[in-house]
């Protein structure tokens, strides 16, 4: 924006000084032209006197005299010629055309004074003829013309036009130089202001920014900005802390049901209806518990800025490996890890990659069958560690692929399976949160596959070496 602002105010400066110097240029070319031809013409009209004895007489010593020693101190060719166009006396040479003297001799033995060309322009280099006729008591006996070379004359007017140009690149690097400022000042409220949207967007929801610079315009701009991201961080964060408090709040009465409830059951012996009714009491104050859970995860996951830490990868998919092969086993799933042997380092928020995977492998499990297999794999990309959890299960489409992130959707075909409907989306939140992205998609032949990318961290520094004890190397 500050580039296209500049170049409007430097396209407006040059159309102004093409509309002065054009014609100021055109002037001065002028002025030069008729600068020379009324010294040409005073000359040639002195000549023309002298020659009017000499034309009557027949005598021609004197004017020649005059018209050699002019050739000789000036340079400028001179030709003599009677009423009849016949030339009497020429100095100089080589001498224009026919073509171009023919008009001005007609127009002189017609009675007029005659200048060629009118405008002295730099990229012609013709000669200037003037010629005037020869006055005999109203009579013309003949006519002077004179044959003025205008290299100097030119390079006079060239020099003109490079002073106006100088002083056009002065204008416009002062112009440049102003714009740059003023543009500068006009835009640095907006630049700031982008900035810190994006720090906004990006999860800093403490970003502000400074209204001390720039017009008053902007200046209120940039307070109204700051309102209104006050007002809506408040908003999120009431809304982010009603949700934990409540999801916190609601255990404490829901553990209460539920041990009611279990001790209820004991007093159920005979009746087998009664006991199938407590079972799913029981159920579903299990499945509250883990929507409150779900819902306490997902507001710490969306609480401003976390803490970033490096970790490796390949390890941390060892771990939950680990962590779950006893459930594993028990379903008659296969888990699969896929792992580099060296480590890879991504970034991300604090515990981002364990509750994630955690997430995606319960996530798994739930639509896998009897006999299926889940993958864990590990892979350097894109500049970053891709971390993918995929199963042959039954998997989703695209369209339910892109619905799945939101928050409580449940598959059509999926309303009978025990879940909430959060895992995915706080994986979402805490892989976007650490900068990275989070796709799903079918898998190859059936099933899913989640891909999370994080970008890739520094590995950490090894540890330092102890010294020696000193008792040790005492021998």
């Amino acid at each position: 924006m500050r580039r296209r602002l500049v170049s409007t105010y430097v396209l407006l400066l040059c159309m102004v000084l093409l509309a002065l110097e054009v014609p100021l240029a055109v002037s001065l070319t002028n002025r030069e032209t008729q600068r020379v031809l009324a010294d040409r013409l005073a000359d040639a009209t002195r000549f023309a006197a002298l020659a009017a004895p000499a034309l009557r007489g027949n005598e021609f010593d004197t004017v020649k005299a005059e018209l050699r020693r002019y050739y000789d101190l000036y340079g400028i060719g001179s030709v003599l010629l009677d009423q009849d166009a016949q030339v009497k006396s020429v100095f100089g040479g080589p001498l224009p055309g026919a073509e171009r003297m023919d008009p001005a001799i007609r127009g002189a033995l017609a009675g007029r004074q005659m200048g060629s060309p009118t405008t002295l322009w730099p990229w012609q280099a013709q000669p200037l003829i003037v010629a005037v006729p020869v006055n005999d008591g109203g009579a013309v006996l003949g006519t002077v013309v004179t044959i003025s070379p205008t290299s100097r004359n030119r390079r006079v007017v060239i020099s003109s036009w490079l002073e106006l140009g100088l002083l056009g690149l002065l204008a416009v690097v002062a112009c440049v130089v102003t714009a740059l400022r003023m543009a500068g000042w006009v835009l640095r409220p907006v630049t700031r202001l982008d900035a810190v949207a994006h720090e906004i967007a990006a999860g800093d929801s403490g970003a502000r920014v400074q209204p001390e610079h720039g017009p008053p315009e902007l200046r209120r701009m940039s307070a109204s900005f700051n309102e209104m991201a006050d007002a809506v961080a408040e908003a999120l964060e009431r809304q982010r802390s009603f949700v934990a408090h409540a999801s916190h709040q609601l255990r404490n009465p829901l553990t209460v049901l539920r041990l009611r409830v279990e001790d209820l059951g004991t007093k159920l012996v005979d009746d087998d209806y009664a006991r199938a009714d407590h079972e799913i009491a029981l159920a579903e104050t299990d499945r509250l518990a883990d929507v409150l859970d779900g819902l306490l995860a997902l507001a710490r996951a969306e609480r401003g800025q976390r803490q970033v830490v490096v970790v490796d990868a390949v390890e941390v998919a060892r771990n939950r490996w680990l962590a779950w092969r006893p459930m594993i086993e028990r379903r008659g799933i296969d888990l699969v890890t896929l792992v580099p042997d060296q480590p890879l380092y991504a970034r991300h928020v604090a515990t981002a990659l364990d509750q994630s995977l955690d997430a995606l492998i319960d996530n798994a499990l739930k639509f896998t069958p009897r006999g299926g297999r889940v993958e864990i794999e590990v892979a350097a990309h894109d500049g970053g560690v891709q971390v993918t959890v995929r199963d042959n299960g039954s998997g989703m489409t695209e369209e339910q692929c892109r619905l799945a992130t939101e928050r409580f959707w449940r598959a059509p075909d999926a309303q009978n399976v025990e879940g909430a409907g959060l895992g995915l989306p706080i994986v979402m939140v805490l892989v976007e949160a650490s900068g990275g992205r989070f796709t799903l998609g079918p898998a190859e032949p059936s099933g899913l596959e989640a891909r999370m990318w994080f970008p890739a961290g520094p590995a950490p520094a090894p540890a330092p070496t102890p010294a020696p004890d000193a008792a040790s190397l005492t021998v």
